[in-house]
């Protein structure tokens, strides 16, 4: 299930449109403090509409789906339009620049959905630090505390132990990511 789920994101990080870019990283946008399960059901319903549809009916579209706080994210990624004719220049930057400029530039995009973003565009080097992953970490002692707040330099800090722990089992972060969550629901999704 994990490399049919990566072989999808090398599909979308070699051939997917602009416009197909846009709408995984309004994916991303979507699933925080949210679901990854909300966030597909959204994203095979709106589709294009990411980069098409007022942003009225943005909103609209995200209540249908039953969005937590469908009015920001649909102003999130109304205004996120901006990067559509820039998303292929943006994946061929080094990793670490493209998750800096991400975090800088588009709104509703932090350590995490930028981490997240990037790795369902199949870039390995990535590792998506959400509640369940920091759950395991401390739970199995590799951190102390689950941090509240996220600052750069915690994000980082956090991912190289995790990143450690990816190499420790031969594999990349962005994978592992993919193995633990396999491991926690007994499914891949994104």
């Amino acid at each position: 299930m994990v490399n049919e789920r990566w072989n999808e994101f090398l599909e979308l990080r070699k051939n997917g449109s602009e416009i197909d870019l846009f709408s995984e990283l309004s994916f991303c946008v979507l699933t925080a403090n949210w679901s990854a399960k909300g966030g597909m059901i959204a994203q095979e319903k709106i589709g294009e509409g990411f980069y098409t549809f007022s942003l009225e009916e943005l909103e609209i579209s995200l209540m249908k789906v039953g969005h937590r706080f469908p009015r920001a994210r649909a102003r999130y990624i109304y205004e996120n339009r901006w990067i559509v004719g820039n998303l292929r220049n943006l994946l061929s930057l080094p990793v670490e620049e493209a998750r800096e400029f991400l975090v800088k530039n588009v709104k509703g995009i932090s350590w995490k959905e930028s981490s997240h973003f990037l790795r369902n565009v199949a870039f390995c080097e990535v590792a998506i630090l959400d509640k369940h992953v920091l759950r395991l970490l401390n739970k199995y002692g590799y951190i102390d505390i689950i941090p509240k707040n996220w600052s750069k330099r915690r994000y980082l800090e956090i991912e190289k132990v995790f990143k450690a722990l990816a190499d420790e089992f031969g594999e990349c972060p962005g994978k592992f990511d993919m193995y633990l969550w396999y491991y926690l629901k007994g499914k891949v999704e994104k």
